[in-house]
Protein backbone atom coordinates (compact mmCIF):
# COMPACT_ATOMS: atom_id res chain seq x y z
CA UNK A 1 0.00 0.00 0.00
CA UNK A 2 1.29 3.23 -1.30
CA UNK A 3 2.02 6.34 1.69
CA UNK A 4 4.64 8.96 1.79
CA UNK A 5 5.93 10.75 4.90
CA UNK A 6 7.51 13.80 5.11
CA UNK A 7 8.60 16.20 7.31
CA UNK A 8 7.28 19.53 6.61
CA UNK A 9 8.95 23.16 6.17
CA UNK A 10 8.76 25.22 9.05
CA UNK A 11 5.61 27.95 9.18
CA UNK A 12 4.90 30.21 11.70
CA UNK A 13 2.65 28.91 13.67
CA UNK A 14 0.18 30.60 16.72
CA UNK A 15 -2.13 29.53 19.73
CA UNK A 16 -5.17 32.16 19.55
CA UNK A 17 -7.43 32.85 22.25
CA UNK A 18 -10.10 35.13 22.14
CA UNK A 19 -13.85 35.41 23.46
CA UNK A 20 -16.63 36.04 21.54
CA UNK A 21 -17.27 39.65 21.93
CA UNK A 22 -13.56 39.85 19.71
CA UNK A 23 -14.08 37.14 17.38
CA UNK A 24 -15.39 39.02 14.76
CA UNK A 25 -12.89 41.89 14.85
CA UNK A 26 -9.85 39.18 15.06
CA UNK A 27 -11.58 37.30 12.61
CA UNK A 28 -11.73 40.86 10.05
CA UNK A 29 -8.22 41.31 11.00
CA UNK A 30 -7.18 38.20 10.02
CA UNK A 31 -9.20 38.72 6.54
CA UNK A 32 -11.49 35.68 7.37
CA UNK A 33 -14.17 34.05 9.39
CA UNK A 34 -12.94 32.08 12.34
CA UNK A 35 -14.34 28.83 12.39
CA UNK A 36 -16.98 28.76 15.40
CA UNK A 37 -16.91 24.90 15.63
CA UNK A 38 -14.39 22.89 17.09
CA UNK A 39 -12.75 20.52 13.88
CA UNK A 40 -13.42 23.11 11.64
CA UNK A 41 -10.86 25.21 9.45
CA UNK A 42 -10.91 28.31 7.45
CA UNK A 43 -8.05 29.80 4.74
CA UNK A 44 -7.24 32.97 3.03
CA UNK A 45 -4.83 31.70 0.97
CA UNK A 46 -1.77 30.06 2.94
CA UNK A 47 -3.29 31.10 6.14
CA UNK A 48 -4.96 28.01 7.75
CA UNK A 49 -7.26 28.80 10.76
CA UNK A 50 -8.37 25.38 12.66
CA UNK A 51 -11.03 25.72 15.89
CA UNK A 52 -9.55 23.80 18.97
CA UNK A 53 -11.94 24.72 21.72
CA UNK A 54 -14.87 27.42 22.05
CA UNK A 55 -12.46 30.18 22.11
CA UNK A 56 -9.39 28.37 20.93
CA UNK A 57 -7.63 28.63 17.48
CA UNK A 58 -4.36 27.41 15.90
CA UNK A 59 -3.02 29.51 13.03
CA UNK A 60 -0.48 28.41 10.69
CA UNK A 61 1.01 30.87 8.01
CA UNK A 62 4.37 31.14 6.18
CA UNK A 63 7.46 31.97 8.01
CA UNK A 64 7.48 35.32 5.94
CA UNK A 65 4.23 36.10 7.53
CA UNK A 66 4.32 35.83 10.84
CA UNK A 67 5.43 39.89 11.67
CA UNK A 68 1.97 40.76 9.40
CA UNK A 69 -0.04 38.69 11.88
CA UNK A 70 1.60 39.83 15.02
CA UNK A 71 0.54 43.74 14.01
CA UNK A 72 -2.24 43.18 12.23
CA UNK A 73 -3.77 42.09 15.62
CA UNK A 74 -1.73 43.84 18.20
CA UNK A 75 -3.58 47.35 16.30
CA UNK A 76 -6.73 45.58 17.04
CA UNK A 77 -6.19 44.53 21.15
CA UNK A 78 -7.41 47.28 22.98
CA UNK A 79 -10.85 46.77 21.18
CA UNK A 80 -10.85 42.77 21.05
CA UNK A 81 -8.68 41.33 23.80
CA UNK A 82 -6.82 38.05 22.82
CA UNK A 83 -4.37 35.97 23.38
CA UNK A 84 -1.82 35.00 20.52
CA UNK A 85 1.08 33.04 21.07
CA UNK A 86 3.86 32.15 18.42
CA UNK A 87 4.26 28.08 19.25
CA UNK A 88 6.42 28.07 15.68
CA UNK A 89 9.54 26.47 17.49
CA UNK A 90 7.38 23.94 19.68
CA UNK A 91 6.32 21.70 16.84
CA UNK A 92 7.17 19.84 14.26
CA UNK A 93 4.92 18.89 10.59
CA UNK A 94 4.35 15.64 8.67
CA UNK A 95 2.66 15.36 5.80
CA UNK A 96 1.39 11.79 5.52
CA UNK A 97 0.00 11.32 1.77
CA UNK A 98 -1.10 8.56 -0.24
CA UNK A 99 -4.09 5.83 -0.50
CA UNK A 100 -2.69 4.25 2.69
CA UNK A 101 -2.63 7.52 4.57
CA UNK A 102 -5.68 6.81 6.85
CA UNK A 103 -4.30 3.11 7.15
CA UNK A 104 -0.88 4.18 8.70
CA UNK A 105 -2.43 6.78 10.65
CA UNK A 106 -4.88 4.42 12.47
CA UNK A 107 -1.89 2.29 13.58
CA UNK A 108 -1.36 5.45 16.27
CA UNK A 109 -4.89 7.33 16.22
CA UNK A 110 -7.69 6.19 18.39
CA UNK A 111 -10.13 8.22 15.91
CA UNK A 112 -12.43 7.10 13.17
CA UNK A 113 -10.44 8.98 10.36
CA UNK A 114 -13.44 8.04 7.80
CA UNK A 115 -15.32 10.80 9.81
CA UNK A 116 -12.35 13.37 9.34
CA UNK A 117 -13.80 14.88 6.27
CA UNK A 118 -11.12 16.80 4.58
CA UNK A 119 -10.78 20.21 5.39
CA UNK A 120 -11.22 19.50 8.80
CA UNK A 121 -8.64 18.94 11.71
CA UNK A 122 -8.52 17.50 15.34
CA UNK A 123 -6.38 17.46 18.49
CA UNK A 124 -5.94 13.88 19.31
CA UNK A 125 -3.20 11.47 19.72
CA UNK A 126 -0.53 9.52 17.98
CA UNK A 127 0.36 6.67 20.51
CA UNK A 128 1.17 8.58 23.29
CA UNK A 129 1.93 11.85 21.62
CA UNK A 130 -0.76 15.07 21.43
CA UNK A 131 -1.22 16.29 17.74
CA UNK A 132 -2.82 18.48 15.72
CA UNK A 133 -4.13 16.30 12.84
CA UNK A 134 -5.61 18.02 9.50
CA UNK A 135 -7.23 16.16 6.58
CA UNK A 136 -6.30 17.98 3.68
CA UNK A 137 -7.50 16.20 1.00
CA UNK A 138 -9.12 12.29 0.87
CA UNK A 139 -5.41 10.87 1.13
CA UNK A 140 -3.79 14.08 2.30
CA UNK A 141 -2.80 14.82 6.23
CA UNK A 142 -0.88 17.02 8.09
CA UNK A 143 0.58 16.10 11.49
CA UNK A 144 1.56 18.51 14.08
CA UNK A 145 3.19 17.33 16.59
CA UNK A 146 5.54 18.73 19.53
CA UNK A 147 9.08 18.81 18.82
CA UNK A 148 10.37 16.70 21.31
CA UNK A 149 7.79 13.86 20.27
CA UNK A 150 9.02 14.50 16.82
CA UNK A 151 11.34 11.44 16.35
CA UNK A 152 9.19 8.80 17.97
CA UNK A 153 6.19 9.87 15.97
CA UNK A 154 8.49 9.80 12.61
CA UNK A 155 9.68 6.36 14.00
CA UNK A 156 6.42 5.09 14.47
CA UNK A 157 5.39 6.20 11.43
CA UNK A 158 8.08 4.41 9.34
CA UNK A 159 7.66 1.54 11.15
CA UNK A 160 4.36 1.61 10.11
CA UNK A 161 5.12 2.20 6.38
CA UNK A 162 7.36 -0.86 6.34
CA UNK A 163 4.68 -3.21 8.16
CA UNK A 164 1.88 -1.67 5.18
CA UNK A 165 5.01 -2.00 2.22
CA UNK A 166 5.01 -5.66 3.61
CA UNK A 167 1.73 -6.03 3.74
CA UNK A 168 1.14 -6.54 7.11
Amino acid sequence: MQVTVEELAPVARFSLRVRDKGVAAVGKALGLTLPGRIGERADRGDLAVLCLGPDEWLLTAPEEARAGIVADLAGIYARAPHSLTDISHREVGFRISGPAAATLLSMGCPRDLDRLAPGRGVRTLFDSASVILWRDGPDMFRMDVWRSFAPHVRSLLEIGQQELAAGL
